[in-house]
C-alpha cells in the first residue's frame, strides 16, 4: 500500500431498500488514501448496490458515505468531481473508435482541447491500446473493450476509482492485463474500490478486504488478518491409492502430533494441521511401513475461500 493513513472514504450504516428487499444493511468501512480495497462476495451479496450509492447514482435509505469530505446525500457534485466509475457493463459506442469514445466522455467531464488530447493520449497508454485507438469499438474483443470502459473512468484523474467486477466473462489474457493496470495505477498513487466475485483476484490485488454477504459486511481487514481468523491450520492432502484402504492410514495419522483432524474423502485424506510441512516425512514413513501408496500431495493455506466457508457455511461460488 502506497498512501497515508488519511480515509478519503468513510461509510457509515449505509443501508439501502428496494420495497421490503434490503439490499445494502448497514454496513461501514473506509478506505485510505493510497489503497486498493475489495469488496468481496457472491452474486447478488449487495457489492453494486453499494457502489450505485457511493457513487451518487442512488440513495441512500439511512447511513451516509463521505468521499474525500463531502457526503453523499447532501453534495452529489462535489463526490462526482474526485470519483472513477468503471461500470460492470460496457458503456461505449460501437460505432466510435477508441479515441473517439474517450474524446466524448471526456468532454462529459469537461475537458478539451489540449488537455483532453493529452489526457487520451495518456489513458491511452495506461490500458495498452495505443496502437488501435482509431479501431472502431465494435471491431474490439469483450477484454479490450472493457480496458476502454477503464480509460474512461480515469480520463479526468479521480481521485478515487471504482471498479464494479471488471474482468466478468473475459479471457484470461484481458483479465490478466486489467489487474496489471490496477496494480501499476495503484503504484502510481491511484485509490481503488474493486469489487469482485472471484476470491482470486481479492487476494492478488488487495491491501485490504472487506468481504460482503446478503448486504451485510461480515468480516473486514487484511488478508492475514482475516485467515488469522479462521486459524494458522493448513490442510495437508493425501491421493491414495485406490486399490488400498485409506481409513487405515486415516486412523493412525490421526494420532500425530500436531495433526488437528484428519478424514477421509473417497481415496484423500485431508489432515488439517499446524505446519504441513513438519509432519510429510512422517506421514509417508506411517504409509511406506502400511504398505499404503501415496500418489501426490497438496498443501492448502487458509485463504479467503476458507474465510467465506467459516463465516457462512458455504463456498463463495453457491
Amino acid at each position: 500500500m502506497r498512501g497515508g493513513m488519511n480515509s478519503i472514504l468513510e461509510v457509515h450504516q449505509l443501508v439501502k431498500k428496494f420495497g421490503d428487499f434490503t439490499a445494502v444493511n448497514g454496513i461501514s468501512f473506509d478506505i485510505k488514501e493510497g489503497e486498493i480495497f475489495s469488496l468481496l462476495g457472491p452474486n447478488g451479496a449487495g457489492k453494486t448496490t453499494t457502489l450505485s450509492v457511493l457513487s451518487t447514482l442512488l440513495e441512500p435509505t439511512s447511513g451516509d458515505a463521505t468521499i474525500d469530505g463531502y457526503s453523499v446525500l447532501t453534495e452529489p457534485m462535489g463526490i462526482r468531481r474526485c470519483i472513477g466509475v468503471v461500470p460492470q457493463e460496457i458503456a461505449l459506442y460501437d460505432d466510435l473508435s477508441a479515441r473517439e469514445n474517450l474524446a466524448f466522455w471526456g468532454q462529459m467531464y469537461d475537458l478539451s482541447g489540449k488537455v483532453l488530447k493529452d489526457r487520451i493520449d495518456e489513458v491511452l497508454q495506461q490500458i495498452g491500446l495505443a496502437d488501435k485507438a482509431n479501431q472502431r469499438i465494435k471491431t474490439y474483443s469483450g477484454g479490450m473493450k472493457r480496458r476502454v470502459n477503464i480509460g474512461v473512468g480515469l480520463l479526468h484523474r479521480p481521485r478515487l476509482l471504482f471498479m464494479d467486477e471488471p474482468t466478468v466473462g473475459i479471457d484470461p489474457q484481458s483479465r490478466r492485463a486489467i489487474l496489471d493496470a490496477i496494480k501499476a495505477l495503484n503504484q502510481q498513487g491511484m485509490t481503488v474500490l474493486y469489487t469482485t466475485h472471484y476470491m482470486e483476484e481479492a487476494q492478488e490485488i488487495s491491501d485490504r478486504v472487506g468481504i460482503i454477504d446478503h448486504g451485510e459486511l461480515i468480516a473486514l481487514g487484511t488478508q492475514a488478518e482475516l485467515t488469522r481468523q479462521v486459524g494458522e491450520n493448513e490442510t495437508l492432502i493425501l491421493h491414495i491409492n485406490e486399490l488400498d484402504d485409506p481409513q487405515l492410514l486415516c486412523d493412525r495419522l490421526q494420532t500425530l502430533s500436531g495433526v488437528v483432524n484428519a478424514e477421509q474423502t473417497n481415496h484423500d485424506i485431508n489432515l488439517v494441521t499446524v505446519e504441513a510441512s513438519n509432519i510429510l516425512a512422517q506421514v509417508v514413513s506411517i504409509s511406506n511401513e502400511m504398505h499404503i501408496k501415496i500418489h501426490s500431495v497438496d498443501i492448502h493455506e487458509p485463504n479467503l475461500e476458507t474465510v467465506f466457508l467459516n463465516l457462512t457455511g458455504r463456498a463463495l461460488r453457491d
